[in-house]
């Protein structure tokens, strides 16, 4: 995870994205992707086992579920990342739970070392999904976690 945790201030990043199967639309009139309950959790590392950062969220769009992907950053940097900012991110495994709905997912290790070097306190995740016909959707929010010490 070391290319996604940056030190002092500045930001992790962090990205998910895959490709899931999307079948043909269902609905006579195109809908907007959705994406919702997004959830984030950091686990420190303990002992001999690394952490974890692991990032959750549910795509919604008629047209099936192309990919999502997520950046991470803490709060007190005051960055207000936007979905064009997101280019250089990792992809992360979305699977299809019904039609055109995908539950994406992505658990990043984090070692004792980068642990140390991240900010303390309150973080966000950013999150923009592309749905199989190419809408977008961002949620500039999509989640919170805590750094503890």
């Amino acid at each position: 995870m070391s290319k996604r945790v940056v030190v002092s201030s500045l930001i992790g990043v962090a990205v998910l994205g895959a490709v899931a199967a999307g079948g043909p639309a269902m609905a006579s009139t195109a809908t907007e992707p959705a994406l919702e309950g997004g959830s984030a959790r950091y686990l420190a590392p303990s002992g001999s086992s690394a952490g974890s950062l692991t990032f959750t969220a549910d795509v919604r769009d008629d047209s099936g579920v192309r990919g999502l992907e997520v950046l991470s950053w803490p709060a007190r940097s005051k960055l207000d990342p936007t979905e064009t900012e997101l280019r250089h991110a990792d992809d992360a495994t979305c699977r299809g739970t019904s039609d055109g709905t995908s539950r994406c997912t992505c658990t990043l290790k984090v070692t004792r070392q980068e642990a140390a070097e991240l900010d303390r306190g309150a973080w966000y995740v950013s999150a923009p999904a592309v749905a199989g016909d190419g809408d977008t959707v961002f949620l500039p929010r999509a989640a919170a976690f805590d750094v503890g010490r």
